[in-house]
């Protein structure tokens, strides 16, 4: 098993007048990467930012930081070489906004970043599988993307336990309602990359609730390992 518990704060909780110092601010307190929502206000209702955004970013925190852009976006094969050109580290795109995943992937691992694919909760996991070998991570959404601060949506945990069954080495990731009373769960299904915003932003101590998280997924991926 060659995956292990990474946890990633979504900097779109953060005050966003102070980004730069958000971002360094999470990697102080424990964040093995940092997750960055894009949206277009097509794909999902929402706006948010884009490369110009991600290039200030990596220039403020450094080469460090992985930066896992999750890109919330009705056409994702338009940004693919500004986003590289920016410095993001991964590039997850839905699988529902594009009529040729294989080629996008191609594009992705061309312009030198990681290749995430999201499914949205009314997407069923099936319909990802066929891609499952060609990825680093699949991301599964908890909560309807586009708005943050919604309720974690448990029914979509068979869809993780079943990614893990099949992929087991896959990068499984859970985004959306994610804290300190939803990730036993997550974990027990087999996640290992978690995006917490508002539960670890929003917390008076992020540096125990990142630790907090990556414990129980690292108690969760060990038992797993044991039990096979």
């Amino acid at each position: 098993m060659a995956y292990s518990a990474k946890i990633g704060p979504s900097i779109l909780s953060s005050d966003l007048s102070c980004l730069g110092s958000e971002c360094v601010r999470m990697m102080e307190c424990g964040a093995d990467y940092l997750h960055l929502d894009v949206m277009d206000g097509h794909f999902v209702p929402n706006i948010t930012f884009g490369h110009p955004m991600v290039e200030c970013l990596r220039k403020t925190v450094g080469q460090d930081p992985f930066f896992d852009m999750h890109m919330m976006v009705s056409r994702p094969e338009q940004w693919v070489k500004p986003m590289a050109a920016a410095g993001a580290s991964q590039y997850t795109f839905h699988l529902e906004a594009t009529t040729n995943p294989g080629n996008l992937i191609k594009e992705i691992r061309e312009s030198g970043m990681k290749v995430g694919l999201a499914i949205k909760p009314g997407t069923t996991v099936e319909e990802l599988a066929p891609w499952a070998n060609q990825i680093d991570m699949a991301l599964v959404m908890t909560v309807e993307p586009g708005f943050g601060g919604q309720k974690f949506m448990e029914d979509m945990m068979p869809k993780v336990s079943w990614l893990r069954s099949q992929f087991p080495s896959l990068d499984i990731e859970v985004d959306g309602g994610v804290g300190a009373d939803t990730i036993h769960k997550c974990a027990e299904a087999g996640a290992n990359m978690i995006v917490s915003g508002s539960a670890v932003i929003g917390s008076d101590d992020p540096r125990s609730v990142i630790a907090l998280l990556r414990t129980v997924v690292a108690e969760a991926i060990q038992k797993r390992s044991l039990d096979r």
